[in-house]
Order: C-alpha cells, then structure tokens, then sequence
C-alpha cells in the first residue's frame, strides 16, 4: 500500500476511526460483547439503552471521578452515546426503524467486527498451531487446480491418486498400523475450527451491509425516476439479476443452500458436539456448540435484505400506476370543462377543420326497414317439483385441524434433536385428517421452534384416506429447536433518512 492510500482510509474508514477515538476501550468492549459475542442482529432502543446504562454505571463506579475536574470518566447518558456511535460521521452503529414498531432499532456495522477482531488479535497466544494450516493450504490448492481443469486426464489423474491414498490408508488400518492425532495436533485444528466459525459471522455481517448498500442505492434511484417505466424496470432487473450472479451472491448461495441441507447439517452439529469432548481440547467456547444455528439465523437475515429490492420495486410500480391513472383522469377532466366553456360561448367566425379527404355520404334508403323482433312463447305447465337424487349433509361437514396438537409432535421430536424434518414428524406421528393436517403443519408458527422451508429438495408424504393411499409432494420443511428462522411475514426494515 502506498503512503496516499493508507492517508486515505485513516480519514474515512470507520473500523480505523474506532480504534483512534478516546472512547474506544468502551465502545470495543460493549458493542463487542453485545452483538459479536452474542450474535444480536437486532434491537431496540431502550433494551440497548438499559444495557448501557449498567455498563456505564459499572465503569464510573470502578475507574472513579476525574482527578482535575472531578467528574465521572463517562459523565454522558447512555442516549447520547449510542446517538454519537450512530451517526454518519462515526458510522459503528446502523440505526433504522421496523415497519412493526415505531422505536429506533440497532444494529452494529462491519467496522465494529473488524475492530474488535483486530483488537482480539492482539493478545498474546499461549498455543500457536501452524500444521493444520498447512494442510488447509495444500487443500485449497489442489480445490483451485483441479478443481477448475476441463482436460478429464488432469481430474482422472487426481482421482486416481486419492483413491491409492485413501486404499493405502485403509490397508494400514485393518493391519492396525494407523496414525492418531496427538494432544497439540488436535488442538491446533479446533483453533483454526474457532477461528473460521468466528470469521464467518462477520463476514455475514459485511455480506448483509453489501446487499443493504445496493438495496440503499436503488431506492435512491427509484425515488428520483423521471424516466420511462420500461426503462427503469430494465435496470433494475439487470441490477437484482447481477446481485444473484456476482462472486459475492453465488458463494453466499452455495453456502446457504449447502447449510440448509439436513444431512450435512446432523453431520456438523454430531462433529462439534464430539469435539467439544475431547480432553486434549482447551478452552472451549460454548457459543461454539451452536455455532451453525447462529450462520442459519445470520444468513436467513441476508436473504431479507436481498428479497427486499423486489418489494421495493413492486411499491414502485404499483405508486407509479395510481399516478399515471389519476393523471389520465386529470386530463379528461380538463378536456371536460373546456367542452363545457366552448357550449355556452358560440362563435359565428368558429371554423373547425375536419381531417377527413372526403365527406361521407349515407342515402336514407340504405338504412335497413324496421322488423318487429320474433316472440317466444314459453310454458309454464306441467312443472313439478323435483327431489336430489343424494344427501346433502356432506355440504354442511366441516373439518377442524387443531394446531396445538401438531405443534407438540414438533417440540417432542425436537427435545431428541436440534432440528428435524416434517417427514420425521409424520413417521412419528401419521396424519389422521389428511390434506387439512398436512397443511396445518406447513403454516405452523410457534415461539419454541423455527420453520424453513427448502425448495432445493422434496418430500413424499403418505397418508390413507378411506383406504386409499395418498401422496404428496411438497419442499422439504425443517423444524429447528428455538426461533432460529424469521417469523412470516418478515418485517421489512426502512433506513433512517
């Protein structure tokens, strides 16, 4: 980096700015511990409030008045403190409004995670572990050579290679002649384990401030359109198609579906839960054990703001046709009362020019005769009254699908898991009301677990009905233990101005 630019993002960078301010060991340690360490992503104004006040209260308390002037170390209201860290110039908190209630809500910006991981790194380490790394690299490389080759020999080559590993591997073990990871070398690999997991919850967090950065931009342009509506549409169309086709939106896909898929996910919660375990392991971090709830939770959150763009664009369409139907009105309304003008104001000099080549002639004669219009006679006789040939009860039958019964099969099959499927819950317990329960339990909406929906997979479920064996098909639904998944509809949130 050259001098100018390093000048450069020392003046603007918010993260850089963070670490110079006089503030800073209040504002690393707060906003750190409140929504870095414990994932918040969101809330309000008087729940940050209350927590800052005690925060601040403690601090005083310890660090003591001044010496020369005797005033508190922190002598300024939690309010006017979360204003300052919020405004644009400072720029480490991201204050907006939910359309559900009417209190300023907060969330912390990328500047803060990269400065308090800046900070963390810092610290002395007791145990640095290089070997895993290394093998990361080699990994990473060989996903990079042969993983972009099109020549099938280059892929073929390295399959084969593996595969002699991996027999040669097996030999070894069912000689019982295999190697097991020492003490350091186990720890060395749940470090990098802790490093990644914290990494990817900032880096979601930056994702989101991208996404709401283009969101941000497009409601500007939508709001100071005065083009054509075709043209508007066109561009914005491109931009939602380039979100979803960049680098950026097609790794943060991959990843999203990849963590939506149920089998890899049992896999990883069973690996960190075993790894937690381990003795040889030091320091473990709790938050760790749940660590992929938390990239769910975070990436449901980026999703919200990428579907926003389309609801943004839909109130636009639907403003700019009221406006151009009540412009149309306006017109004929004037067209109106000009008519109107020109009646009661006659002219005899008034010529009006008639854009035809030719008049049109039309001969009395040429108009056809009057015909009287043929009658219809229609009878009444003879009619009786008639009889249904079927019960008519089946008419007045109503079917009443209780939710709490389902939503406990949920909870019980969730104290065994951290998530199942709509298809374990219905093996556990079948459906006995058919279609009506199956969709009951798509639209189940429940405090103690989330729902989400995966519309890369599907599901068979199978019920009788009379006797007769029913199918259906429907996107796989997962259930996960606590409100990991946004409630429906999912509040749209609107920047401050």
């Amino acid at each position: 980096m050259q001098y100018d630019e390093i000048a450069a993002v020392r003046r603007a960078n918010a993260a850089w700015r963070l670490l110079r301010a006089d503030s800073a060991p209040l504002v690393l340690s707060f906003l750190g511990r409140v929504f870095v360490d414990d994932n918040v992503r969101e809330i309000s104004e008087s729940a940050l409030v209350s927590l800052l006040d005690e925060e601040l209260h403690r601090l005083n308390e310890r660090l003591g008045p001044d010496a020369d002037s005797g005033a508190p170390a922190y002598p300024r209201t939690p309010k006017a403190y979360l204003d300052e860290w919020a405004a644009p110039t400072t720029g480490w908190l991201r204050k907006y409004y939910v359309i559900s209630s009417d209190e300023p809500h907060y969330d912390a910006t990328p500047a803060v995670e990269r400065a308090v991981a800046w900070v963390r790194s810092l610290g002395e380490r007791g145990f640095v572990g290089t070997e895993s790394r290394l093998n990361t690299v080699f990994d990473l490389l060989r996903q990079i050579v042969y993983g972009g080759a099109t020549d099938p020999e280059v892929r073929l080559t390295e399959l084969r290679r593996r595969r002699a590993e991996l027999d040669a591997e097996i030999d070894a073990v069912e000689r019982g002649d295999f190697r097991v990871l020492d003490a350091p070398a186990r720890r060395d690999r749940y470090q990098q384990f802790a490093d990644v997991s914290r990494a990817l919850l900032g880096d979601f967090r930056e994702v989101e401030a991208n996404f709401r950065a283009l969101d941000r931009s497009m409601r500007e342009r939508i709001a100071t359109w005065r083009g054509t509506k075709g043209e508007l549409l066109d561009e914005i169309v491109g931009s939602r198609s380039m979100i979803a086709e960049s680098d950026q939106g097609r790794s943060f896909q991959a990843f999203y579906d990849l963590l939506l898929s149920t089998d890899r996910l049992d896999e990883l919660d069973e690996l960190i839960r075993s790894a937690q375990t381990l003795d040889e392991v030091a320091d473990v971090d709790e938050r760790l054990t749940n660590i992929h709830h938390d990239w769910l939770d975070a990436g449901t959150r980026t999703q919200t703001t990428v579907r926003r763009l389309s609801e943004q664009l839909r109130r636009f369409l639907d403003d700019q046709a009221w406006l151009e139907n009540r412009r149309v009105m306006d017109l004929l309304r004037s067209i109106e009362t000009s008519a109107y003008a020109l009646r009661d104001h006659r002219v005899d000099a008034f010529v009006h020019e008639v854009d035809s080549p030719a008049p049109s002639v039309h001969l009395p004669l040429e108009r056809p005769l009057y015909r009287r219009p043929s009658t219809v006679e229609v009878s009444s006789e003879g009619i009786t009254e008639g009889a249904a040939d079927g019960a008519s009860t089946a008419l007045f039958e109503q079917v009443h699908i209780d939710p709490a019964p389902l939503a406990d099969a949920v909870r019980a099959a969730l104290r065994r898991r951290d998530q199942v499927t709509l298809a374990d819950v219905v093996a556990a317990e079948p459906l006995r009301q058919g279609l009506a329960e199956l969709v009951t339990y798509l639209s189940l909406a429940d405090d103690g677990f989330g729902k989400v929906f995966d519309e890369s997979s599907d599901e068979r479920i199978t019920w009788r009905d009379d006797g007769v064996e029913r199918t259906a098909v429907v996107p796989r639904v997962i259930y996960t233990r606590g409100a990991s998944a946004p409630p429906d509809p999912i509040p749209v949130e609107q920047e401050q101005p």
